[in-house]
């Protein structure tokens, strides 16, 4: 005799108050954010192996208090601070800049401003997140440095 259980709606299934694409975005911007510390940034095609020790044994020689997803955050803050200076200076550019006609420099200037409104919007994401993970620690008593 053989029972089988499943879930009549999967989609409304969380873990930990997370759905179940929440884990996986995070998992998976968690893995890019962590081969860009590294310096490894996957080849298309290609599979990535491994178990994610490494970056633990790195943060607990390091002697840091952060965990590694705060660690991951501001990191993540700080490439995206970085990214939003860069493209305002575009956009200052693209303002200053000489068109041959309105509408192709209000078409140019459009584009930078909906890359800096993706970039801010990214930003807020990681800075709740990163707030969500802070909470975490400080619920559960432990020390955390949070200077940049």
């Amino acid at each position: 005799m053989s029972f089988s259980i499943g879930f009549p709606n999967a989609a409304a299934v969380t873990i930990g108050g997370q759905s179940a694409a929440t884990l996986k975005a995070l998992n998976e911007a968690s893995t890019e954010a962590a081969d860009e510390a590294l310096g490894e940034t996957p080849t298309p095609g290609q599979v990535r192996t491994g178990t994610g020790a490494e970056a633990t044994d790195q943060a607990q020689e390091s002697g840091s208090t952060q965990s590694i997803a705060v660690q991951i955050l501001l990191k993540r803050m700080q490439e995206l601070q970085q990214q939003l200076r860069e493209q305002q200076q575009q956009l200052a550019a693209a303002q200053a800049q000489t068109y041959p006609t309105p509408e192709a420099k209000t078409s140019a200037v459009m584009a930078i401003q909906g890359q800096v409104a993706d970039t801010s919007g990214a930003l807020l994401e990681v800075t709740g997140r990163l707030v969500t993970e802070l909470a975490k620690g400080a619920s559960s008593g432990t020390v955390v440095n949070t200077t940049a």
